[in-house]
């Protein structure tokens, strides 16, 4: 037995950098992923996807398949086990049928999960799935997105389709300057370098999954729901997580390997190839947005319109709010935004990393630049003089908005005074030289979540919580947050995440793990350390307490709670090729209490990069006959490479929520939010042409013209 620790004792581990507590067993190979895990017997599943965009199955002739070397069995609509699907699960949404493999004949989109092939080796799963021969009765398809189209309708999503304020057509006809245009986005997936995988097994009449995904219980509550278990007989692990981005929920694979699981009554493992990702794991939908802006002389908004389609499935709904970004940003006598949706023969968009926030910000901070060009003032003062003093929509007071300072902060380290307004007059030998700016937000939520903290006998301090570190550093930061609430040094706090045996805890999404969790570990750590007696012994067996925020998450006052940012762009434009480079980015973030300045920035700057290449390279582009992706891997779907991103800095202003035991906020989706807009500012301001339809690729430069060297 060893004494307890002192209660006087002090770290200040919290707002220190530190390097990842699992971070050589990751560069070394030590940490396992999903895929890589070992099974005693096990057995490997390959999905077979649909080749038609609509259509019903006739036939799946599995008989020969069955005959291959290896073959163990071939899952379909005509032998799967039948789910429950009509359930609201733990985020508030029902599940996407495309997880719900092998229900009925029907394909609504190509990609469609049809079969599972099942075999000893991945190879001959592989083989045979691909022998599989599936015969389709092929109906007329529709993937045709664009603005204007007649079946367009509002459609609520994890905000209110429609709000509205004010005259906007007599605020606009009262309008010194209006600015009224469309700005498109194109369709983008996620590219995490993990590809989705998982394991099932069931071990003494319980189900275990061993999975890639952003939370466990998440998982585990999807799959109790869907297979009509007893909560108690399913566990779900997820130990590392090579990104997430939003993607990583329940899908095909999971559920297609209990299914397989399920029969076989041995391990089963199904991993996706990187095209299945593109069909099956959902993405960023497109959007047409219209935007009109009303300002006085002093560009002070008069009247602010956004409106923003999406395509969703014909089997799943999922909103694109990207409208939403004018109802905590900027505020208007008459203020109107809505989020409208159509159904397309296509897969199930999903949350992706910064959902709304990212395509709506371009469009709004690019109308924004706009307006300040046409009103005659600078981007940033235009900002500043339309800075809202409560919530433009909900009339709420802001939990701190510290965007002002950002953009003050960011305008002197990016040396922005000075700069000549005027487009495309700055050259360098055959390059045009431009700048841009535009400004960031995402919510700053907290959901309950439970956590157990328990004081061993060693001395030691082991935390326990269905976290997920998705490659943010969630683990580290946890450690640092139960040190300083322990006041002990970081060293003796071991943490464990990624189990759902862990108890109930928020999923690593919306800006909101950290905070959630953070809250969850300080609350248990806090009470345990109240317990411990100065001087005292630590049984054997350690002192554990656990914490439940469900009261303190929902005795919070109503305010409009969010991280902020001011992005900062230069490129070079080449007139010759229309190659666009971005030289240097600076973003400038108001996003909490930072726990670990290392991790964090890291965070911040991978945003940041994301941004950057949504503005030049992100752009999935369907085949209007087929129905399908031009090509659906990373050799079509191009990304930014290192040769892109040169010099890119993210910082921070003091920003600490006194409403947060921490002071948290968030930081994993803010980076994104404004960066695609600021290149794209600085494209205008190099070049004086105004591109409103991302990616900003070469060819359209070159169309598009502008100042010749």
């Amino acid at each position: 037995m060893t004494t307890a620790t002192s209660r006087a004792t002090t770290t200040g581990a919290v707002g220190t950098a530190h390097s990842r507590v699992e971070g050589r067993d990751k560069v070394t190979g030590a940490a396992r992923y999903a895929g890589e895990i070992p099974f005693a017997g096990l057995a490997h599943g390959r999905l077979v996807l649909s080749t038609v965009a609509r259509g019903r199955i006739v036939s799946v002739e599995s008989g020969p398949v069955l005959d291959m070397p290896g073959v163990l069995a071939v899952l379909h609509h005509g032998n799967a086990p039948r789910l429950e699907t009509g359930y609201v699960g733990m985020l508030g949404v029902p599940p996407d049928p495309t997880a719900a493999v092998f229900q009925d004949d029907r394909v609504p989109h190509a990609g469609w999960p049809v079969a599972l092939v099942v075999a000893e080796t991945s190879e001959q799963a592989r083989e045979a799935a691909e022998a599989l021969t599936v015969t389709y009765e092929r109906e007329p398809h529709d993937i045709a997105f664009s603005a204007g189209r007649s079946d367009a309708r509002p459609a609520d999503g994890h905000m209110p389709a429609s709000t509205e304020k004010g005259d906007l057509d007599a605020e606009l006809a009262a309008s010194a300057h209006v600015v009224d245009e469309e700005y498109v986005t194109p369709e983008e997936h996620h590219a995490m370098m993990e590809p989705h995988a998982a394991t099932a097994l069931w071990d003494g009449g319980r189900l275990e999954v061993v999975d890639s995904n952003q939370g466990t219980t998440w998982v585990a509550d999807e799959l109790v729901r869907m297979f009509s278990l007893d909560a108690s007989a399913v566990r779900v692990r997820s130990d590392h997580v090579g990104g997430g981005f939003g993607s990583k929920g329940l899908r095909a694979h999971q559920v297609s390997a209990v299914m397989a699981a399920t029969e076989l009554r041995r391990p089963v493992r199904v991993v996706l190839t990187r095209r299945q990702m593109f069909s099956l794991t959902g993405y960023r939908s497109p959007t047409a947005q219209r935007v009109r802006l009303g300002a006085g002389p002093d560009g002070r908004l008069r009247a602010l319109d956004h409106r923003s389609l999406n395509q969703t499935s014909t089997v799943w709904e999922f909103v694109e709010p990207a409208a939403g970004v004018g109802r905590t940003l900027y505020d208007a006598p008459a203020h109107r935004t809505e989020n409208q949706v159509v159904r397309l023969n296509v897969p199930s968009p999903t949350w992706m990393r910064a959902p709304g926030e990212a395509p709506g910000s371009f469009a709004m901070e690019a109308a924004l630049d706009e307006l300040a060009e046409r009103c005659g003032v600078d981007p940033i003062e235009l900002r500043l003089r339309n800075e809202p003093e409560l919530g433009p929509v909900s009339g709420l007071p802001f939990a701190g908005r510290n965007l002002a300072a950002c953009f003050r902060e960011g305008a002197r380290r990016f040396g922005w005074a000075g700069r000549d307004p005027r487009p495309g007059v700055r050259r360098e030998g055959h390059l045009l030289l431009g700048t841009g700016t535009a400004a960031a937000s995402f919510p700053a939520g907290a959901m309950p979540s439970t956590a157990a903290v328990t004081a061993e006998a060693d001395g030691t301090f082991t935390v326990r919580i269905s976290a997920a570190d998705i490659g943010t550093g969630a683990r580290t930061a946890l450690a640092l947050v139960a040190a300083d609430a322990l006041r002990v040094p970081a060293g003796r706090v071991r943490v464990h995440i990624g189990d759902s045996d862990f108890g109930p805890a928020m999923i690593a999404g919306g800006s909101m793990g950290t905070r959630s969790w953070a809250w969850a570990v300080t609350a248990a750590a806090g009470e345990l350390r109240d317990r411990l007696v100065p001087g005292g012994t630590v049984p054997p067996e350690g002192i554990t307490v656990r914490s439940d925020t469900t009261a303190a998450v929902g005795a919070l006052a109503q305010k409009e709670r969010h991280s902020y940012g001011a992005q900062f762009a230069e490129v070079a434009v080449d007139v010759a090729t229309g190659e666009v480079r971005v030289r240097r980015m600076l973003g400038i973030f108001a996003a909490g209490r930072i726990v670990n300045p290392l991790t964090a920035r890291s965070q911040l700057i991978g945003g940041m990069t994301w941004g950057i290449s949504m503005a030049l390279h992100e752009e999935a582009v369907r085949d209007s006959a087929s129905g399908d992706l031009y090509g659906g891997d990373l050799a079509s779907y191009h990304v930014a490479s290192h040769a892109d991103v040169p010099a890119v800095e993210a910082d921070w202003v003091d920003d600490r929520d006194p409403d947060d035991p921490v002071g948290i906020k968030g930081i994993g989706e803010v980076g994104i939010v404004g960066a695609a807009a600021a290149v794209a500012n600085a494209v205008w301001h190099a070049t004086g042409v105004r591109h409103r339809r991302l990616p900003i690729r070469p060819d359209r430069v070159l169309e598009a013209g502008g100042p010749r060297v």
